[in-house]
């Protein structure tokens, strides 16, 4: 690559890596400061010992937490928490497991911060002249649709579990109250910053300098527990760079004949299949990066293009790297999340998701 090609990669891709190192501490110091653990406890107690209530009111906070926080949010701190409440009022963990890791795959497509891929198209989606309100405007029924597939699929599969009663209720942790408000008021003001128009990343480099002055005046001694995933990021460059530099040595021909051309709806159906297959083999983030040129054509494709790799990369354990990072939180947490009896399940939710996705794409 020449010095002006990776200058111009690095213009595009340093936005989205700020971002996701600020929301990483965003939700490490949210965590810390308990606003997962009470929301979950709200939870709770909202569901009145309905098991059924209390499933639906944590299908709304995976989808709020996905869509304004991210993918990884929901997957890596949300989903100790949830397995934590339902041991607590000794119902079974794994529906609400899955309920964390697929919603935090396919709501994902609500907002370009609600996952990386988004963020990296909404480049070719402002040179197709779209900005962040008119992505959302495009985004939002398919997004919908896939919530929806993915509700309908978790309550057919666990109706027995979900429809029943629970007695106790979970105790609250104690929590630094002042830390607790001032991290909830970031969080819930990072939603309209976000739809605002503004480049995310700046709003997200507020809102983790906000925390961590908070964190460090309230609780200096725990400053050391915000983790930044800087392997991530020296991980998500070097995809950047290996697959820039393998569409530029005839990558991109053969992606072609396999996402097709043309925005029918036939031809949608295919870039989203297309994407959501390679996703499960290699996942969903360099699938993104290989298939963005030959779907960057027009904003329809560039979108089922999203669909495929966010709400179908769930099949397998490695399609995204949040299911990565969720598995590896349930085993800690102590649920066995087996390879086989995973795909099979998933499997299902990601046809139902992308084919409710696509569907409400093509109609839209």
């Amino acid at each position: 690559m020449t010095g002006a090609e990776l200058a111009d990669l690095a213009t595009r891709i340093g936005p989205v890596m700020l971002f996701l190192v600020t929301m990483t501490v965003v939700a490490e110091v949210a965590q810390i400061a308990g606003v997962f653990d009470v929301a979950a406890h709200w939870t709770a107690r909202a569901g009145r010992h309905r098991t059924w209530l209390l499933w639906l009111l944590v299908v709304a906070l995976a989808v709020v937490c996905t869509i304004v926080l991210s993918i990884d949010t929901t997957a890596v701190l949300l989903t100790p928490v949830v397995i934590a409440v339902a041991r607590q009022l000794r119902l079974p963990a794994m529906p609400f497991a899955l309920t964390t890791v697929w919603l935090a795959n396919t709501a994902s497509l609500l907002l370009p911060v609600s996952n990386l891929t988004n963020l990296i198209a909404l480049h070719h989606f402002s040179r197709l002249g779209l900005g962040t309100h008119e992505y959302v405007a495009l985004a939002w029924r398919p997004a919908l649709a896939a919530i929806v597939a993915t509700v309908a699929v978790l309550f057919v599969m666990h109706r027995r579990e979900l429809l029943t009663r629970y007695a106790p209720e979970a105790p609250d942790d104690p929590h630094d109250r002042t830390l607790l408000v001032i991290a909830a008021i970031v969080c819930v003001a990072l939603g309209p910053a976000f739809v605002s128009g503004v480049t995310p990343a700046i709003p997200a480099t507020v809102a983790a300098v906000v925390l961590v002055v908070a964190l460090a005046v309230r609780r200096r001694d725990q400053l050391s527990e915000v983790q930044v995933p800087w392997v991530m990021v020296l991980l998500v460059c070097v995809l950047f760079v290996a697959i820039d530099v393998a569409l530029r040595h005839g990558l991109e021909p053969v992606l072609s004949s396999l996402a097709g051309t043309g925005s029918s709806s036939a031809d949608l159906w295919r870039v989203g299949a297309t994407g959501a297959l390679t996703a499960n083999l290699v996942n969903n983030l360099p699938a993104y990066l290989a298939l963005e040129p030959v779907a960057a054509d027009t904003p329809a494709r560039l979108m089922a293009l999203l669909i495929g790799v966010n709400a179908g990369s769930i099949v397998t354990v490695w399609g995204s790297l949040a299911t990565v990072l969720w598995r590896a939180r349930c085993r800690r947490a102590g649920v066995a999340v087996p390879l086989v009896p995973y795909a099979a399940r998933s499997l299902v939710c990601a046809l139902a998701a992308v084919g409710a996705g696509l569907l409400a794409l093509t109609l839209g």
